[in-house]
Protein backbone atom coordinates (compact mmCIF):
# COMPACT_ATOMS: atom_id res chain seq x y z
CA UNK A 1 0.00 0.00 0.00
CA UNK A 2 2.91 2.36 0.69
CA UNK A 3 4.32 1.76 -2.79
CA UNK A 4 0.97 2.49 -4.42
CA UNK A 5 0.54 5.64 -2.31
CA UNK A 6 3.88 7.03 -3.55
CA UNK A 7 3.95 5.75 -7.16
CA UNK A 8 0.29 5.44 -8.10
CA UNK A 9 -1.81 7.68 -5.83
CA UNK A 10 -4.71 7.58 -8.30
CA UNK A 11 -5.16 3.86 -7.62
CA UNK A 12 -7.34 3.13 -4.59
CA UNK A 13 -6.17 0.12 -2.60
CA UNK A 14 -8.00 -1.41 0.38
CA UNK A 15 -6.28 -3.98 2.55
CA UNK A 16 -8.16 -7.18 3.24
CA UNK A 17 -7.70 -10.63 4.74
CA UNK A 18 -9.63 -13.81 5.39
CA UNK A 19 -10.31 -12.68 8.96
CA UNK A 20 -11.77 -9.38 7.78
CA UNK A 21 -13.83 -11.17 5.15
CA UNK A 22 -15.36 -13.57 7.69
CA UNK A 23 -15.99 -10.65 10.06
CA UNK A 24 -18.04 -8.85 7.40
CA UNK A 25 -19.91 -12.04 6.54
CA UNK A 26 -20.70 -12.63 10.22
CA UNK A 27 -21.89 -9.06 10.68
CA UNK A 28 -24.16 -9.33 7.64
CA UNK A 29 -25.55 -12.64 8.91
CA UNK A 30 -26.23 -11.16 12.35
CA UNK A 31 -28.11 -8.19 10.89
CA UNK A 32 -30.20 -10.48 8.71
CA UNK A 33 -30.77 -12.87 11.60
CA UNK A 34 -32.08 -10.13 13.89
CA UNK A 35 -34.65 -9.05 11.31
CA UNK A 36 -35.69 -12.58 10.37
CA UNK A 37 -35.87 -13.71 14.01
CA UNK A 38 -38.14 -10.81 14.93
CA UNK A 39 -40.51 -11.66 12.10
CA UNK A 40 -40.32 -15.38 12.90
CA UNK A 41 -41.20 -14.83 16.55
CA UNK A 42 -44.35 -12.88 15.73
CA UNK A 43 -45.37 -15.34 13.00
CA UNK A 44 -44.87 -18.28 15.36
CA UNK A 45 -46.91 -16.56 18.07
CA UNK A 46 -49.66 -15.81 15.55
CA UNK A 47 -49.74 -19.46 14.50
CA UNK A 48 -49.88 -20.57 18.13
CA UNK A 49 -52.75 -18.17 18.77
CA UNK A 50 -54.66 -19.85 15.93
CA UNK A 51 -53.63 -23.40 16.85
CA UNK A 52 -54.30 -23.07 20.59
CA UNK A 53 -57.24 -20.70 20.07
CA UNK A 54 -55.89 -18.47 22.79
CA UNK A 55 -54.38 -15.01 22.34
CA UNK A 56 -53.03 -15.14 25.89
CA UNK A 57 -51.08 -18.38 25.35
CA UNK A 58 -49.75 -17.10 22.06
CA UNK A 59 -48.28 -14.07 23.79
CA UNK A 60 -46.96 -16.17 26.68
CA UNK A 61 -45.16 -18.39 24.15
CA UNK A 62 -42.85 -15.47 23.30
CA UNK A 63 -41.16 -15.84 26.69
CA UNK A 64 -39.82 -19.42 26.30
CA UNK A 65 -39.01 -18.72 22.64
CA UNK A 66 -36.98 -15.53 23.12
CA UNK A 67 -35.60 -16.16 26.61
CA UNK A 68 -33.22 -19.08 25.89
CA UNK A 69 -31.34 -17.25 23.13
CA UNK A 70 -30.96 -14.12 25.27
CA UNK A 71 -29.74 -16.10 28.28
CA UNK A 72 -27.54 -18.33 26.11
CA UNK A 73 -25.72 -15.41 24.53
CA UNK A 74 -25.38 -13.84 27.97
CA UNK A 75 -23.60 -16.98 29.15
CA UNK A 76 -21.52 -16.94 25.98
CA UNK A 77 -20.46 -13.36 26.75
CA UNK A 78 -19.02 -14.64 30.03
CA UNK A 79 -17.27 -17.55 28.30
CA UNK A 80 -15.86 -15.82 25.24
CA UNK A 81 -17.68 -12.66 24.23
CA UNK A 82 -16.80 -13.12 20.56
CA UNK A 83 -19.54 -13.62 17.96
CA UNK A 84 -18.04 -15.29 14.90
CA UNK A 85 -19.58 -16.68 11.72
CA UNK A 86 -20.50 -19.97 13.40
CA UNK A 87 -22.47 -18.26 16.17
CA UNK A 88 -24.31 -15.96 13.75
CA UNK A 89 -26.57 -18.86 12.73
CA UNK A 90 -27.08 -20.43 16.17
CA UNK A 91 -30.29 -18.60 17.09
CA UNK A 92 -32.00 -19.45 13.80
CA UNK A 93 -30.85 -23.05 14.07
CA UNK A 94 -32.06 -23.53 17.64
CA UNK A 95 -35.36 -21.71 17.21
CA UNK A 96 -37.10 -24.74 15.73
CA UNK A 97 -36.01 -26.98 18.59
CA UNK A 98 -37.04 -24.44 21.21
CA UNK A 99 -40.44 -23.87 19.60
CA UNK A 100 -41.11 -27.62 19.52
CA UNK A 101 -40.74 -27.86 23.30
CA UNK A 102 -42.97 -24.83 23.82
CA UNK A 103 -45.67 -26.16 21.49
CA UNK A 104 -45.68 -29.59 23.15
CA UNK A 105 -45.95 -28.12 26.64
CA UNK A 106 -48.60 -25.53 25.81
CA UNK A 107 -50.71 -27.94 23.75
CA UNK A 108 -50.92 -30.41 26.64
CA UNK A 109 -51.59 -27.55 29.02
CA UNK A 110 -54.40 -26.25 26.81
CA UNK A 111 -55.91 -29.72 26.48
CA UNK A 112 -56.06 -30.04 30.26
CA UNK A 113 -57.62 -26.58 30.56
CA UNK A 114 -60.28 -27.52 28.02
CA UNK A 115 -61.03 -30.63 30.08
CA UNK A 116 -61.92 -28.42 33.03
CA UNK A 117 -58.67 -28.52 35.01
CA UNK A 118 -57.41 -25.39 36.73
CA UNK A 119 -54.06 -23.80 35.97
CA UNK A 120 -52.05 -25.81 38.50
CA UNK A 121 -53.62 -29.11 37.49
CA UNK A 122 -53.07 -28.34 33.81
CA UNK A 123 -49.38 -27.62 34.43
CA UNK A 124 -49.01 -30.90 36.31
CA UNK A 125 -50.70 -32.71 33.43
CA UNK A 126 -48.31 -31.11 30.91
CA UNK A 127 -45.31 -32.15 33.00
CA UNK A 128 -46.54 -35.72 33.31
CA UNK A 129 -47.36 -35.95 29.59
CA UNK A 130 -44.33 -34.40 27.88
CA UNK A 131 -41.85 -33.59 30.65
CA UNK A 132 -39.84 -36.80 30.33
CA UNK A 133 -39.79 -36.66 26.51
CA UNK A 134 -38.60 -33.04 26.56
CA UNK A 135 -35.86 -33.92 29.04
CA UNK A 136 -34.57 -36.90 27.06
CA UNK A 137 -34.66 -34.96 23.78
CA UNK A 138 -32.75 -32.07 25.32
CA UNK A 139 -30.08 -34.34 26.80
CA UNK A 140 -29.59 -36.14 23.49
CA UNK A 141 -29.31 -32.88 21.52
CA UNK A 142 -27.00 -31.26 24.06
CA UNK A 143 -24.74 -34.30 24.04
CA UNK A 144 -24.63 -34.37 20.25
CA UNK A 145 -23.85 -30.69 19.81
CA UNK A 146 -21.35 -30.76 22.68
CA UNK A 147 -19.24 -33.21 20.69
CA UNK A 148 -18.61 -30.43 18.19
CA UNK A 149 -16.60 -28.61 20.86
CA UNK A 150 -13.80 -31.12 20.23
CA UNK A 151 -13.52 -29.94 16.63
CA UNK A 152 -10.21 -28.34 15.63
CA UNK A 153 -12.18 -25.87 13.50
CA UNK A 154 -13.13 -23.09 15.90
CA UNK A 155 -16.31 -22.06 14.09
CA UNK A 156 -17.74 -25.56 14.53
CA UNK A 157 -16.56 -25.78 18.14
CA UNK A 158 -18.13 -22.44 19.10
CA UNK A 159 -21.35 -23.25 17.28
CA UNK A 160 -21.67 -26.61 19.03
CA UNK A 161 -21.07 -25.19 22.50
CA UNK A 162 -23.43 -22.22 22.05
CA UNK A 163 -26.16 -24.45 20.59
CA UNK A 164 -25.92 -26.90 23.49
CA UNK A 165 -26.10 -24.02 25.99
CA UNK A 166 -29.20 -22.49 24.38
CA UNK A 167 -31.03 -25.83 24.10
CA UNK A 168 -30.33 -26.60 27.76
CA UNK A 169 -31.44 -23.13 28.83
CA UNK A 170 -34.65 -23.63 26.83
CA UNK A 171 -35.49 -26.71 28.91
CA UNK A 172 -34.87 -24.78 32.14
CA UNK A 173 -37.11 -21.94 30.93
CA UNK A 174 -39.89 -24.36 29.93
CA UNK A 175 -39.74 -26.18 33.27
CA UNK A 176 -39.27 -23.23 35.63
CA UNK A 177 -40.29 -19.91 34.10
CA UNK A 178 -43.11 -20.95 31.75
CA UNK A 179 -45.20 -22.60 34.50
CA UNK A 180 -44.63 -19.55 36.72
CA UNK A 181 -45.89 -17.21 33.99
CA UNK A 182 -48.87 -19.45 33.38
CA UNK A 183 -49.75 -19.38 37.07
CA UNK A 184 -49.51 -15.59 37.07
CA UNK A 185 -51.20 -14.74 33.79
CA UNK A 186 -53.57 -17.59 32.92
CA UNK A 187 -55.78 -17.71 35.98
CA UNK A 188 -59.56 -17.80 35.63
CA UNK A 189 -62.62 -17.73 37.87
CA UNK A 190 -62.24 -21.43 38.67
CA UNK A 191 -58.75 -20.82 40.07
CA UNK A 192 -60.00 -17.98 42.26
CA UNK A 193 -62.83 -20.13 43.57
CA UNK A 194 -60.38 -22.90 44.50
CA UNK A 195 -58.15 -20.40 46.30
CA UNK A 196 -61.13 -19.10 48.28
CA UNK A 197 -62.19 -22.64 49.17
CA UNK A 198 -58.72 -23.47 50.44
CA UNK A 199 -58.65 -20.31 52.51
CA UNK A 200 -62.09 -21.07 53.97
CA UNK A 201 -61.09 -24.65 54.78
CA UNK A 202 -58.00 -23.40 56.64
CA UNK A 203 -60.15 -21.01 58.65
CA UNK A 204 -62.62 -23.78 59.50
CA UNK A 205 -59.77 -25.97 60.72
CA UNK A 206 -58.50 -23.20 62.97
Amino acid sequence: MTWFASHAPHVRITASSSGLMFAHIGETNMDSMIISMTLAMFLISALLIVALRSFRLGMISLIPNIGPAAVGFGIWALISGEINLGLSVVVSMTLGIIVDDTVHFLSKYQRARNDGKNTEQAIRYAFSSVGRAMTITTLVLCTGFSLLTFSAFRLNADMGMATAIIIFVALVVDFLFLPAFLLLTDKDDQDEVLVLKKALNKNDIK
